[in-house]
C-alpha cells in the first residue's frame, strides 16, 4: 500500500545530494553496503521505505528498516551503514528536518487535551528513538512526495502537509521526544544548549561545571540529561566531535596528520593517533589514505 508508493516516489525523485524541491524535505537512494562511516544525526524524522540502518550513539545500538522512523532530536556524532543495500535493491529512505519553531507553533494551535501531557518529573529522554511507522503517517509522507510531481500546487500545500507530518509524529508514539524541541525550558533545550556550545568550541578544553551553569542546569542534573540524551558524558561528545573534524580534514590533507591534530585540539599528537585508531580502527596515516581516495556520503541518519 502506502509503502509501495513511497518507494516508487522516493526513487523517482532521488538526487546525488538528497534534496528535494521542498524544503526540509530530503530523499536518499543508497545503492551499496559501506563499511560503518561516522557522521552527525542532524535533528531529522527519518522513514525508511526499503532496506534497512544500523546506527551506534556511544553504547546504544538502533536498527531500523522498511515501514519504521526514526526521530533524532540533538545534532549527535553517530556511526552507522546500510545493510542489504544493492544497485538491485538499494535503501530508500524520506527525511524532515524537525524545526523546533514549527514544532513549537503546533504546539500552541492544539486544543487542551490534543496532546499527550509529559507524565511526571522525568529527565530528558533519549535524542534517538525508533518505532513502526503508523498508517496516518505514512499515507501523510506519501501526500507530501506526490507534490514533488505537482509544482503548480507545491508552494501552498507544501507546507500543510509538512505540518501534518510533524503533528502525526507528535502525537504518535515518539511524540514527547519531537515535542520536547518545541519547548524552551524542555531538559532537551538544555542539552541541545550544551552540545551546540561544545560543537563551536570543541578545540578547547572546558569545565563541566562551566557548561552546565550556561545550560541553565545544576552539575549533578546536567550529567544526568546530558547522558540520557546523547548517551555520552560532555568529555566524550568533545572527543567524539574532535575525532570526526580531524577525520574530514585527513580526507583533503592526508599528509598533515600532526597538524590536523593540533587544529582539533590534540596537544599530544600520540594521544591523538592513539584515540584515532581506537575510534576508527585504523591510525589517523592509514585512514587517511583510504579517505583520500573515497567519496563520502552526506552526514545524516537517513537511508
Amino acid at each position: 500500500m502506502y509503502l509501495d508508493e513511497l518507494r516508487t516516489l522516493l526513487d523517482r525523485h532521488a538526487r546525488p545530494d538528497w534534496t528535494t524541491d521542498i524544503d526540509g524535505v530530503l530523499i536518499s537512494r543508497v545503492d551499496s553496503e559501506d563499511p560503518p562511516a561516522p557522521s552527525t544525526s542532524g535533528t531529522v524524522l527519518a522513514v525508511i521505505a526499503q532496506g534497512a540502518k544500523h546506527l551506534a550513539l556511544g553504547d546504544r545500538v538502533y536498527e531500523y528498516g522498511a515501514g519504521q522512523y526514526l526521530v533524532a532530536s540533538v545534532d549527535l556524532p553517530v556511526t552507522g551503514h546500510f545493510i542489504g543495500a544493492s544497485a538491485q535493491h538499494p535503501a530508500l529512505g524520506f527525511g524532515l528536518t524537525l524545526e523546533p519553531s514549527a514544532i513549537a507553533e503546533l504546539l500552541l494551535l492544539a486544543g487542551p487535551g490534543d496532546v499527550p501531557r509529559a507524565g511526571g518529573q522525568g529527565g530528558a529522554l533519549p535524542a534517538i528513538a525508533v518505532s513502526d511507522a503508523p498508517g496516518d503517517l505514512l499515507d501523510a509522507v506519501v501526500r507530501l512526495l506526490r507534490l514533488l510531481d505537482e509544482p503548480r500546487d507545491r508552494a501552498v500545500l507544501a507546507p500543510l502537509v509538512t505540518r501534518e507530518v510533524l503533528w502525526r509524529v507528535m502525537t504518535g508514539e515518539q511524540g514527547a521526544l519531537v515535542r520536547q524541541l518545541g519547548l524552551a525550558d524542555s531538559s532537551l533545550s538544555h542539552v541541545a544548549r550544551a552540545v551546540r556550545w561544545i560543537r563551536e568550541h570543541y578545540t578547547q578544553p572546558f569545565r563541566v561545571e562551566d557548561v552546565a551553569r550556561l545550560s541553565g542546569m545544576s552539575v549533578s542534573a546536567f550529567h544526568r540529561n546530558f547522558q540520557a540524551v546523547t548517551a555520552l558524558s560532555p568529555i566524550q561528545f568533545q572527543k567524539q566531535i574532535r575525532l570526526q573534524e580531524a577525520r574530514l580534514l585527513l580526507a583533503v590533507h592526508p599528509h598533515d596528520i600532526a597538524q590536523v591534530g593540533y587544529r582539533v585540539g590534540y596537544d599530544s599528537p600520540s594521544q591523538f593517533s592513539r584515540e584515532y585508531r581506537r575510534q576508527f580502527g585504523a591510525p589517523p596515516s592509514e585512514d587517511a589514505t583510504r579517505l583520500s581516495r573515497s567519496v563520502r556520503a552526506p552526514a545524516t541518519v537517513l537511508p
